[in-house]
């Protein structure tokens, strides 16, 4: 009941800002670079032998009842704002009055008897007018509406998405009741096989003059698919079969239909919300098909529902959730009315400052460590260099002692436990080295430099005190 509600008000709301933003212009409502249309319901495509600004007036006094929220005994607006829903441009009254007592003398006819049977007494059939008392005064309309329709055109059940910006584009009779009739089968992509007589009977006086198929064909037919595929959302064919195999008669007619495969058609459906159609198509990857099926949901599935299910799947793929067709999932979120529930969104804020503390302390205890490596790393490459220091000095020392000297620091770095112990991890014999094999070997002569250096250092100390 909630979604009626907000897809009720939400277009009205919307077609009053744009009839003032584009009635000073003299823009008319096919202009409209927003979406305006209602849930109409499919017995209203029974209405028959109506002129084309007879059957806008219609659209116009339904896209109203369609939008309050309860039943009225009478509906009262601007009567600029209803001449702009209907595009009716001219300020000819006489002409207005005419076009309104058409409407008032004219019926919708509903049976369950085949078309191609005679009526019979247990069938069904009622005839209502379409709209009832009309007033015009001090620039204002007010109608009324027989009470036997309001409950359908309020049912949502069985019905299409009638676009007031497309039929009020139309000029020829044939072709807007062409439009009414085959709107619920564009889902479907096709009608059934429909008798000429009935698609005559759509077309009005256009039709049943022109006896002969051909004829009709050209002069109402044939103009009229034309004007659909130029005007509408629909690309339409059709196909044509005739009474027998033997016969070159045509009595049947089909159709085939599908919606246009354009950014303009889906973007309007999108009520002109630019961010959205941009998010569904390049964030989502919506197809056309699924841009299709939003388009014929527009009355309930309104801008305010898209960015709830945007926000829904945005949330589940921040979570992981979602492994496969985030198009798919969304469009689940949105006939599903799924939205994130406020708790679970506070929780997901607490878990993530909490995991983000974590973040903070495990990169502090890391910076802790690295800086201490660090530190160790330059101690150790101070304390290397410093012993290499050792090193050269104390060959360059041993090398300037004479002959006795050297024998002495050979003969002591052989018996001192640093010596014995390198000796004996080098598995050789300390009393057959001699001071060649001392400087020759790479670790002994290393290891023998440094103890020169100390020992050096040592003596000098002890001679300066």
């Amino acid at each position: 009941m909630a979604d009626e509600i907000v897809a009720k008000a939400t277009p009205r709301q919307m077609s009053l800002g744009l009839f003032e933003d584009m009635f000073p212009d003299g823009l008319p409502i096919n202009e409209s670079p927003k979406e305006i249309g209602f849930q109409r319901n499919n017995v209203f495509v029974e209405i028959t032998d109506m002129g084309v600004t007879a059957r806008r007036l219609i659209d116009a006094a339904y896209f109203i009842v369609a939008q309050e929220k309860g039943n009225a005994d009478h509906y009262d607006v601007e009567l600029n704002y209803f001449k702009w829903l209907m595009r009716y441009d001219s300020k000819n009254h006489v002409h207005l009055r005419a076009v309104i007592t058409e409407v008032q003398k004219s019926l919708i006819q509903v049976t369950d008897t085949p078309p191609d049977q005679a009526p019979q007494e247990k069938d069904l059939w009622v005839s209502v007018q379409l709209l009832g008392i009309v007033g015009i005064h001090n620039g204002r309309i007010r109608f009324e509406v027989p009470p036997q329709l309001l409950r359908h055109i309020k049912d949502t059940d069985k019905s299409h998405w009638l676009s007031l910006r497309i039929t009020s584009a139309f000029t020829l009779s044939a072709a807007r009741a062409i439009y009414d009739h085959i709107l619920p089968f564009v889902p479907h992509g096709m009608t059934d096989w429909i008798p000429l007589d009935v698609i005559r009977n759509w077309a009005g006086k256009s039709g049943a003059s022109a006896a002969v198929f051909k004829y009709f064909k050209r002069d109402t037919f044939e103009p009229a698919v034309r004007q659909i595929n130029e005007l509408s959302d629909i690309d339409l064919s059709y196909e044509t079969r005739t009474e027998s195999v033997s016969s070159k008669k045509i009595d049947r007619i089909r159709f085939r239909m599908s919606r246009k495969e354009t950014a303009d058609s889906v973007r309007a459906s999108l009520q002109g919300a630019q961010e959205l159609y941009l998010a569904l198509k390049n964030e989502f990857g919506v197809t056309t098909k699924q841009f299709i099926i939003i388009s014929e949901n527009r009355a309930v599935w309104t801008d305010e529902r898209i960015q709830q299910a945007i926000e829904y799947t945005r949330f589940r793929l921040d979570q992981g959730k979602i492994t496969k067709s985030p198009a798919g999932y969304l469009m689940k979120a949105l006939r599903d009315n799924w939205q994130v529930p406020e708790a679970e969104r506070k929780m997901v804020a607490i878990l993530e400052e909490k995991a983000e503390a974590e973040r903070v302390e495990e990169h502090a205890k890391e910076h802790a460590i690295k800086k201490v490596e660090a530190n160790h790393a330059a101690r150790d490459a101070e304390v290397r260099s410093r012993t290499a220091e050792e090193v050269r000095q104390g060959r360059a020392l041993f090398e300037a002692f004479d002959a006795r000297a050297r024998k002495d620091l050979v003969r002591s770095y052989l018996v001192s436990p640093a010596g014995k112990l390198l000796v004996k991890r080098l598995k050789l014999e300390s009393a057959s080295l001699t001071e060649v094999d001392l400087l020759s070997h790479a670790d002994l002569a290393w290891a023998f430099s440094q103890f020169v250096f100390l020992r050096t250092k040592s003596k000098a100390k002890k001679t300066e005190s």
